[in-house]
């Protein structure tokens, strides 16, 4: 069973979990969230996309894999209401900025930037991000309603059309 995630965590809090399969430790922090409502000129299929950085940190000697949604982990979005949305739903799938677009594997000694996005109404804006790691622990952070973090104007000048 799963250990009880800490609850509460904000945008650029760090919290430990484990990589897809049991294997190595990630640090995972959200950094940055921006609103866009194109990207390119993909537009979503709701009202916005919610474009989220974050550094995931090996922690150990081993390699992790960040868990991702085929591996019963990796992120979703509960928005206001308490409805969950997978990561990548609607045309968010299409969305990249070259600069947060680093994949699965983290090293030992080295963190990446990578991101998840979420094609998501005006009322789903401004919920709750949730990551879920190899072990099944469920880790949440609040999201604020407006574009926030160190990332924002990098990511602005990747989604812009």
């Amino acid at each position: 069973m799963p250990a009880p995630a800490p609850a509460g965590l904000q945008l650029g809090q760090v919290t430990e979990t484990v990589g897809a399969d049991g294997a190595g430790r990630l640090g995972i922090t959200p950094t940055s969230i921006v609103y866009a409502t194109a990207s390119g000129s993909d537009k979503p299929t709701k009202d916005t996309f919610a474009f989220i950085v974050y550094k995931a940190r090996a922690t150990t000697a081993v390699a992790a894999d960040q868990a991702a949604p085929i591996d019963s982990g990796g992120w979703s979005w509960v928005a206001p209401n308490g409805q969950a949305i997978a990561q990548g739903n609607g045309e968010a799938y299409n969305v990249v900025a070259d600069s947060f677009n680093a994949g699965r594997t983290v090293q030992p000694g080295t963190h990446v930037l990578d991101a998840a996005v979420f094609d998501l109404a005006a009322a789903q804006v401004g919920g709750t991000l949730v990551y879920t790691d190899g072990e099944g622990t469920a880790y949440r952070w609040t999201i604020p309603k407006t574009d926030t973090g160190p990332e924002v104007g990098q990511i602005k000048k990747e989604l812009a059309p």
